[in-house]
């Protein structure tokens, strides 16, 4: 890279909206991540809504924080996907005005990539298997044949998901995993549903036996066992997908990454296959603008240009959809 390349990155896909300014020799400049406060659930135009009014004041913090001007943004990225409609307009309204007004390239990035990416990033994984947990995804993916491939997901709904859910019927409060798995340190185990088909895993059947069985169980037992259910289907897939794929690295990527347990029982299945446990900071985990802004880069920089006619939102915009022409 012959200059510095500044990168601007909104992320807009749910509930939280990033900006992140990163450089191009992969300097975090800035990270602001506004929160939108959930009463049962994400209702997609009200997290819009609290996207629209705050993105002003977002951009400017995150402008702030990194002692620049708009002016001297060179590229601007946003999340096109996978996430709520509502959600990711926003976001791309927002970029394509940018891009438009400043006359600079916009770059239209797949979320669960842009986890992947600034996990590699921030840890110097080099080639990792990643199990990506949060609120909206479960997958476990890998490179090869220029894309990442998924090796396993859920088919219903994600991990992130069913630990919230479970939290919001048994009104614990927020943030729901959190109280779950703070709950489930003084816990025991009892059996609860575990549901692996193949290399996909299923949670519904899971998170509805949880809530029934809270009904006669103590909640801390419930916690535990929903915890130790859910994560030992999430090993098992990794596992068997790490044995596969023959990779020498094992990355922790989204929200639900900052779960001790998990991060506990994966690491040690790495390393009963001599594989490398990593898992990127915590203010990264998270959904946040910078990891958009870093994939921004990183496919800039590899020779993709996106029109604006490019940039329609794609609600299930798939992982490996894309061709990865930076690795």
């Amino acid at each position: 890279m012959e200059r510095n390349l500044i990168c601007l990155g909104i992320e807009g896909t749910a509930e939280k909206l990033g900006a992140g300014i990163v450089s191009s020799s992969g300097k975090i400049l800035a990270n602001v991540v506004k929160y939108h406060s959930l009463v049962g659930g994400i209702h997609p135009r009200e997290a819009a809504q609290h996207h629209a009014e705050n993105m002003k004041a977002t951009l400017e913090q995150a402008l702030q924080n990194a002692s620049i001007g708009l002016g001297d943004i060179d590229i601007v990225a946003f999340s096109q996907g996978p996430g709520l409609g509502p959600c990711l307009r926003v976001a791309a309204v927002s970029a394509r005005t940018i891009s438009l007004a400043k006359k600079i390239p916009i770059i239209g990035v797949n979320h669960c990539i842009a986890h992947i990416e600034i996990g590699r990033l921030l840890t110097k994984a080099k080639d990792p298997l990643t199990l990506y947990v949060s609120g909206g995804n479960t997958q476990v993916t890998a490179y090869t044949e220029g894309r990442y491939r998924v090796f396993g997901e859920t088919l219903d709904i994600a991990i992130g998901n069913c630990i919230d859910q479970f939290a919001r019927e048994m009104k614990l409060g927020s943030p729901g995993g959190a109280i779950v798995e703070k709950l489930a340190r003084s816990g025991s185990y009892f059996e609860l549903p575990y549901v692996v088909k193949g290399m996909d895993l299923s949670f519904s059947g899971l998170l509805t036996a949880a809530i029934e069985a809270a009904k006669k169980q103590k909640i801390e037992d419930v916690c535990y066992s929903l915890q130790e259910t859910a994560f030992s289907m999430l090993v098992e897939v990794t596992e068997r997908a790490l044995a596969h794929a023959e990779k020498k690295e094992v990355m922790l990527a989204g929200g639900v990454a900052v779960n001790r347990r998990l991060q506990e029982m994966i690491a040690l299945m790495a390393r009963e296959h001599n594989a490398k446990f990593l898992v990127p900071p915590k203010n990264v985990l998270g959904d946040n603008g910078a990891m958009i802004a870093w994939l921004g880069i990183l496919m800039y920089d590899s020779g993709v240009r996106h029109k604006i006619e490019d940039t329609m939102v794609k609600q299930r915009f798939r992982t490996d959809e894309v061709e990865v022409k930076w690795r």
